[in-house]
């Protein structure tokens, strides 16, 4: 997943995003607003210690001080991560200390802090520090259960006494958790949850044992090199085993769900408990990922019923997390099967199905479920692929759909909704406009205060003289695909200017979005519209655009190929426009855009003139298995697709200036790539320049100067072989 996230994070601040949090489970909030339980307020650190602030009037009051929080012996307070509230808001526990095992920061340490006696003590104190792992509080409160060192543990609040619930865990039996490909791809980093009733926990094993390290080698922190193993199944090689177990908290004994299919040849990305039940609902997804089926499962006896089932030619994502309604007979389900992304609402038996959501547009995200008022809240945007809005429609699915977003404010919405749908925190921005937010009341729109609305805010707003601007464009293949573009300052139109295209192209990210700095690029030292580039982005099909499912899905055993021919076409009408000189123009892009450089470079060596490619994939056939065959199909039949789109393939055809770019630590695009890319262009005696940075990751941002470095060498490159300025 990183391969695609990158972007998000790094290249042109499409989204304000933190990585750097505890795993996604029901007690801790990834992101957003950690709201009350009765959803009329919102609680938030401070220097006092965790308030509780009460809407619509903002008031505030200290809900535990910043001495419970200071541990005995010490004199600071635990610097809080993130914390969870017992149901009955009497016990928190404190997240803190944390640390990455891969991507994010999901392991440390964690306190109880009892609201009622005023007592702080430490969970799992007899662990190493910083291994602790998803630590919850059961439903009762009475136990608090974690992972650590892939085992399972629940230790007892009243005695302090803890107990192992699994033995087996190993470096490669990972009990709770999950390894490096499902973190990385489907989103799985949390791995247990507490029965509702509290006497069980269902959890997944992930068994890596046969997974073969990737052996990177670190030349530079001892005088003797030594190797760094990274567990990673490449294309064609088998995935881990997975399976799910529901431990009796008592016994300590498991009982694993009798679910159908080669544990090792199907995915489980997705399970959760049914409400009120000792039920288990899962998804399981098979290798191809072009088939999903739910189960729900008896814990008891671990038979289980497949009660949903969807295929499609492509692929289908793993689900987000489950929406209940109906006290727990129905949930929320999304599909594409009708060439949109729309809701269903789904019977715990799958025998009824009612679409939610209609019409020819995509559900980007849902927002709400607001059953008392038979609504369903999401973001969509039908009009307008680049920009995001708020809807509403009828929950029972006989509802028109609704815009709730003023349509004043054109550009990209998010909406932070109390669980009781009373409030919302609203936050808009565009790619002129940096992020406002307001507080308002959902079902009026109003705002609490008429000095943090929205309209008056962009009442102070200066907007830039030099905007972004959108665009759509109609390839010679009659496909119509948008485009933004941002001009030099004191832009000339008599004048032809030098064009560089940012590009990523494959299906883990828009590049054109109406965001705020979608028109900048972090990578060049100094301001380049001032220098006298062009700046453009174009969005291929293939992307995440919700233009639907054929939009989407076309790429599919494609990547390298249809992507890289929908930019070119695009660029082979702009080229023509009297204000770009045809001469001077490049492109860039990290990761899948590194891949997508080196493409385009290849393919199509007289639109593209210089090129830089950071972390790319040269050779698909060394990715990891679940993105790429996901996207390319299996392998194990045929190579073909994998070949086809492969930089590699097309080295030879490099006639314009290209930098490589790649740090030798990368253990999720590896170095293997570059060097199987500069062994093809040393073959065809193609000329090329080249920077590694020995054991950076694959964002390049590790070690003093390093970011600071690469965008001198980026724009140096840059500015030699595209020569800014408008002529």
């Amino acid at each position: 997943m990183e391969r695609k996230l990158i972007i998000l994070k790094l290249s042109i601040a499409l989204f304000i995003t933190s990585f750097a949090v505890p795993a996604a489970n029901a007690q801790y909030k990834k992101e957003g607003i950690n709201w009350t339980k009765d959803g009329n307020g919102y609680y938030q650190n401070s220097y006092m210690g965790i308030d509780v602030v009460t809407l619509p009037k903002s008031e505030t009051k200290t809900l535990i001080s910043s001495a419970l929080l200071t541990p005995s012996g010490q004199n600071q307070p635990l610097q809080i991560k993130d914390f969870a509230l017992s149901a009955d808001g009497t016990k928190a526990l404190i997240y803190t200390n944390s640390k990455k095992v891969w991507r994010y920061e999901t392991r440390g340490d964690y306190w109880l802090a009892d609201l009622t006696t005023n007592k702080l003590v430490q969970i799992g104190k007899d662990k190493p520090a910083s291994s602790l792992m998803f630590a919850k509080l059961s439903p009762d409160a009475s136990k608090v259960a974690y992972v650590s060192g892939h085992n399972i543990y629940v230790e007892d609040l009243k005695t302090g006494t803890s107990k192992a619930l699994t033995t087996d865990g190993t470096a490669r039996l990972i009990n709770g958790t999950f390894d490096w490909v499902y973190e990385e791809e489907f989103d799985c980093r949390d791995g247990f949850k507490w029965s509702p009733d509290g006497a069980s926990i269902a959890y997944w094993q992930i068994d890596a044992k046969k997974i073969k390290n990737f052996l990177m080698i670190n030349n530079t922190d001892s005088i003797y090199p030594y190797t760094v193993p990274v567990e990673y199944p490449i294309v064609g090689e088998d995935p881990s085993s997975c399976k799910i177990g529901i431990v009796n908290v008592s016994t300590a004994q498991t009982t694993w769900l009798k679910v159908p299919g080669d544990a090792i040849q199907n995915y489980i990305p997705r399970m959760d408990w049914v409400p009120n039940t000792n039920d288990v609902i899962l998804q399981q997804l098979n290798r191809e990922q072009n088939t999903s089926r739910v189960f729900v499962a008896n814990t008891q006896s671990g038979s289980v019923n497949n009660i949903y089932t969807e295929t499609d030619k492509a692929w289908i994502d793993a689900a987000p997390e489950w929406q209940w309604i109906n006290n727990g007979k129905e949930f929320i389900w999304p599909s594409e099967k009708d060439g949109w992304r729309h809701l269903y609402r789904i019977s715990k038996d799958g025998k009824k199905q009612t679409l939610i959501t209609k019409g020819n547009y995509d559900v980007i995200e849902s927002s709400l479920v607001d059953e008392k008022n038979n609504t369903v809240y999401f973001l969509a945007s039908p009009a307008n692929a680049t920009q995001k809005y708020l809807y509403k429609t009828k929950l029972d699915g006989k509802g028109q759909l609704d815009q709730v977003t003023p349509s004043v404010f054109p550009g990209t919405h998010e909406y932070d909704i109390s669980p009781n749908g009373i409030f919302a925190k609203h936050t808009y921005q565009s790619a002129n406009i940096a992020p406002i937010s307001e507080w308002m009341k959902l079902d009026s729109g109003n705002p609490f205060t008429m000095e943090g609305s929205l309209t008056n805010q962009m009442a102070r707003i200066r907007q830039p003289k030099n905007k972004v601007e959108f665009f759509k464009i109609k390839t010679e293949d009659g496909v119509e695909l948008d485009g933004m573009m941002k001009k030099p300052d004191n832009f000339d139109q008599t004048k032809k200017y030098p064009v560089l295209f940012y590009v990523y192209g494959e299906p883990g990210a828009q590049t054109v979005l109406d965001t705020y700095g979608v028109g900048n690029n972090f990578l060049y030292e100094g301001n380049m519209f001032q220098d006298g580039y062009i700046y453009i982005s174009i969005e291929n099909r293939g992307t995440p655009a919700p233009k639907g499912r054929e939009f989407r899905k076309s790429i599919y055993k494609n990547i390298g190929v249809l992507n890289i021919h929908d930019q070119a076409m695009a660029a082979k009408k702009i080229i023509e426009w009297p204000f770009v000189d045809k001469n001077r123009v490049a492109v860039w892009g990290w990761s899948g855009g590194g891949s997508s450089t080196l493409n385009l470079m290849f393919q199509y060596p007289e639109i593209y003139k210089t090129g830089i490619a950071i972390a790319a994939v040269g050779n698909q056939l060394t990715y990891d298995n679940v993105y790429q065959e996901r996207y390319m199909g299996s392998p194990l039949k045929t190579k073909e697709a994998y070949i086809k789109g492969s930089p590699i393939t097309n080295a030879k055809n490099l006639q314009g200036n290209l930098l490589y770019i790649h740090g030798t630590g990368d253990d999720n695009v590896h170095y293997q790539n570059a060097e199987m890319l500069i062994n093809e262009l040393i073959k065809y005696n193609k000329v090329f320049q080249m920077m590694s940075y020995p054991n950076r990751t694959h964002d390049i941002s590790e070690g003093d100067g390093t970011r600071q470095h690469l965008s001198k060498t980026y724009t140096k490159f840059l500015q030699t072989y595209c020569p800014p300025g408008g002529k």
